[in-house]
């Protein structure tokens, strides 16, 4: 009799836990909110069973929400993501009582609240509803996890959640927020290295969970009705973000969670690296021998054997002769050195560990109060260093500051999950930080890490730049750091990793939409054994020329494989330097986006869906990007694909490879892409700003600006306002910068170009030459630069001087390529050029 029992009992146990439906109906769902609260631009109402809901006003369209079913609103830490709360002043809010309801107007919304069942409805100021809880299951609760339900439309479509595999589009996709070291990690895989529980919805709205714990978000994959989002612990604030579009979205999140800092400039330059990467004589014969064959490079890493011990940020013991000269010498040739760091103090480090763990500086274990043993992939067990004690910041502060005083110029800041603390690792749960456990702590302990980077580097390296590329980090980073999507590519056989190197082109565009911007993939992808070149080199090809189009570039992988482009045979490195060369090329114009990016936080790689939301083809787009705003890019992601069929949006599109053959948008084309092609256009009505081929960035200084101008219809303008600063300095905080704007105009007999400099505490350097390049249809009959006719001189394209410059004012027509070029003197004053005969 007691077997059957106890049978039955299972067979309940297990039905249960098999029922999803049954198991909903446990949550405790609030009713009747009855009374509330004003306080200037917060209220407060009060629910059944002590409940409460919390709304504050940080604008007229963002509305922080908090839902607390013991009704005490408190968390135990500070928020790590939001830093300004106070994004406009709304004043007192005022709330309408009526019968059924609870009603609060902004000048952009009307937010209504159910009195019987705490449902949340949020309309725009023309009473279209954007954001609506599903019915009474808004907010449910479950000891200390809570549910928020929200209505989900047929049509409804979701981005964002930062580095994230699979499509771009997360309808009908479930994801986990904690950080997972993930190597080699597939097309489908949840989670990865960062948690940014931040996304958007095509109904013009945006929702950031505030919440540090393992939280999960579920759009659709439980009903066609509602979408969820959850927490298992901590205070469960979300921000409700309504904006007209996905770029005003992006924008306020980011004026939320603190502006992108910039890179050095020299960071948009190409990098080169391997697991291996840790010996003095090495870095200097690689340099070497980028500078012989011509390849454009600014960047030599070194990944984490380069320290004697973890991690005492010294110099590896008969790997490193005399690094101060190495780093000299690496410096005259252009170069500047990168150095891997992990956030731990091997027990086989005896001294520093034991000046560790006497200090306290050690995450506890809560079950010896000792500190935690933490298995690590090298260097024997560790301890985990405790960022987030006070204390901690200028102990590492003074440790790092070593080799960046021997002449290194930053940090990547490598295995921050900690690693080998995934979701599987539960015994990690025990470990106790200074703030808090683990559970709490976890998604931010590789960001309390960057922070100390950050924040120390620039109190020991006052008013310059700091470099710091992380892998594990929570919302809010780019305050502290930039990002690269961690151990990519297929381990088992690298050369069938065109599949994880598709997905790479989701998962940068994904990263840009959750703070972001400056960001690469590991080119090559890191995981693999490369035992056949030849066989590699096509692979190779395509991931540089997508990898050239990441802000920051780098060339990685595991141990010592190498991946320099010589290796890969005659061909492959003559295609990967011309599209390095192309990076280096296209310099001025994507600097100038990452200054809009540290002013909006809007990404450069961005998906068509956010430049054109209203196309229905375009928004289906997963393998192709904008690149600033100009430019599209269609990266060639199969295997023998010599064809790429690609989607253009509206508008028409001119081949930037030939930049005089025109597409009609609005259409898939068949393009013609041999393995030396990147399929790449500019929209017509757009100037983009260039410079020459140099082997590193600003090789020289007074380098000429070249401009290429793709002008509009007639009676209108093609436009593009240059950015540029001193490259090093955190000056660009302050404004301190040069702007040039370029305008042309299309008129009835030609084109009128008006050049505008405005000069912020900046000036680029004296003497340099304009080139512009106009792409049009006939040669010119005359050209005049402020009024003066300029000479025709017909040797400018083949003059070998055009690198130099001039204080000549010259002209010339290339009937071949149909080029129109003007080269004259930039003295900082004001240009009007026309050019008459079109």
């Amino acid at each position: 009799m007691m077997k059957k029992i106890l049978k039955c009992l299972l067979l309940l146990l297990f039905g249960l836990w098999m029922s999803p439906s049954l198991f909903a109906q446990e949550l405790i769902k609030p009713k009747d909110c009855s009374s509330y609260t004003v306080e200037g631009n917060v209220v407060t109402f009060h629910c059944d069973a002590g409940a409460k809901l919390q709304l504050k006003f940080n604008s007229s369209s963002v509305v922080r929400i908090w839902f607390d079913p013991s009704g005490e609103l408190k968390r135990s830490n500070p928020s790590f993501a939001v830093v300004n709360e106070a994004l406009e002043d709304v004043g007192k809010i005022t709330v309408n009582d009526e019968p059924s309801s609870f009603e609060i107007y902004t000048s952009k919304l009307r937010v209504r609240l159910h009195k019987k069942d705490m449902q949340l409805l949020i309309y725009d100021k023309w009473q279209k509803l954007i954001f609506s809880d599903y019915q009474d299951r808004g907010h449910e609760s479950d000891g200390t996890r809570v549910v928020a339900h929200k209505v989900l439309r047929s049509d409804e479509q979701f981005y964002g959640l930062g580095e994230k595999t699979g499509p771009l589009n997360r309808r009908g996709r479930s994801y986990k927020m904690w950080n997972s070291d993930r190597p080699c990690y597939s097309t489908q895989e949840d989670p990865l290295y960062k948690s940014i529980p931040f996304f958007m919805s095509s109904y013009n709205y945006g929702v950031f969970l505030d919440n540090t714990y393992k939280t999960e978000f579920k759009f659709g994959t439980e009903s066609d009705e509602f979408y969820s989002f959850e927490a298992p612990g901590g205070a469960f604030i979300y921000y409700f973000i309504y904006g007209k579009d996905y770029k005003d979205i992006q924008s306020q999140y980011i004026a939320l969670t603190g502006k992108p800092i910039m890179p050095p400039k020299w960071a948009f330059g190409f990098a080169q690296s391997r697991g291996m990467y840790t010996k003095e004589d090495q870095a200097l014969e690689i340099a070497a021998e980028f500078r012989k064959r011509q390849i454009p490079i600014d960047i030599i890493y070194q990944d984490i054997g380069w320290t004697q011990w973890l991690q005492d940020f010294n110099w590896r013991e008969g790997n490193y002769k005399n690094p101060k000269a190495m780093l000299t010498e690496l410096q005259g040739n252009g170069f500047k050195m990168i150095l891997s760091q992990d956030p731990v103090i091997s027990q086989a480090n005896k001294k520093q560990w034991q000046e560790a763990n006497d200090k306290g500086f050690l995450v506890k274990d809560s079950r010896t109060g000792k500190a935690y043993d933490m298995p690590w992939p090298w260097g024997g067990n560790c301890g985990i260093v405790d960022f987030t004690i006070p204390e901690v910041a200028d102990w590492w502060g003074e440790l790092q500051q070593k080799p960046l005083t021997d002449g290194a110029h930053g940090f990547w800041t490598d295995m921050g999950e900690p690693a080998w603390s995934n979701e599987e690792d539960t015994d990690r749960l025990y470990m106790q930080h200074h703030i808090g456990m683990h559970d709490e702590i976890h998604n931010v302990y590789g960001f309390t890490w960057d922070k100390v980077v950050k924040e120390q580097f620039e109190k020991r390296n006052p008013n310059k730049r700091v470099f710091q590329m992380t892998r594990a980090a929570y919302a809010g980073l780019q305050r502290y750091t930039f990002g690269w999507s961690g151990d990519s590519g297929n381990g088992a056989d690298v050369l069938q990793g065109w599949g994880q190197f598709a997905n790479q082109v989701a998962v940068g565009i994904s990263a840009g939409l959750g703070g972001i911007p400056f960001w690469t993939t590991d080119i090559t992808g890191y995981c693999g054994d490369i035992t056949d070149y030849p066989a590699m080199a096509e692979l190779y090809t395509r991931w540089m020329q997508f990898g050239i189009f990441n802000p920051l570039s780098r060339a990685h992988h595991e141990g010592d494989n190498a991946v320099e482009p010589w290796l890969f045979g005659e061909v492959a490195e003559k295609n990967a330097k011309t599209a390095i060369e192309l990076k280096y090329q296209l310099f001025p114009y994507l600097y100038t986006y990452g200054r809009q990016a540290y002013d909006t936080g809007l990404p450069i790689l961005r998906g068509l869906f956010m430049e054109y939301p209203d196309d229905d083809q375009a928004v289906k787009v997963e393998d192709q990007f904008i690149f600033g705003q100009e430019l599209l890019v269609a990266p060639v992601l199969k295997k023998g694909e010599r064809v790429k069929r690609l989607y253009l949006p509206e508008g028409e599109w001119i081949d930037f490879n030939d930049k005089k053959t025109t597409y009609f948008g609005g259409e898939t084309i068949a393009y013609r892409a041999p393995l030396h092609v990147i399929p790449m256009f500019v929209k017509k009505g757009s100037i983009v700003p260039m410079m020459p081929v140099m082997q590193y960035i600003h090789e020289k200084a007074d380098y000429p600006l070249q401009a290429h101008i793709f002008p509009n219809y007639e009676g209108e303008d093609a436009s593009f306002t240059l950015y540029e600063d001193d490259g090093e300095s955190l000056d660009y905080q302050k404004d301190v910068f040069s702007q040039t704007g370029f305008t042309c105009t299309t008129t009835d007999t030609g084109y009128s170009m008006e050049i505008t400099p405005q000069d912020q505490g900046y000036s680029p350097a004296a003497g340099r030459n304009i080139v512009l390049y106009f792409h049009i249809e006939n040669a010119p009959q005359e050209v005049k630069v402020d009024g003066q006719s300029a000479a025709n001189k017909r040797s400018l394209f083949e003059d070998v001087a055009l690198a130099n410059n001039s204080q000549e004012i010259a002209w010339s027509w290339n009937e071949e390529t149909g080029e129109c070029m003007v080269r004259f003197p930039d003295n900082r004053k004001k240009v009007m050029i026309s050019i008459n005969g079109k």
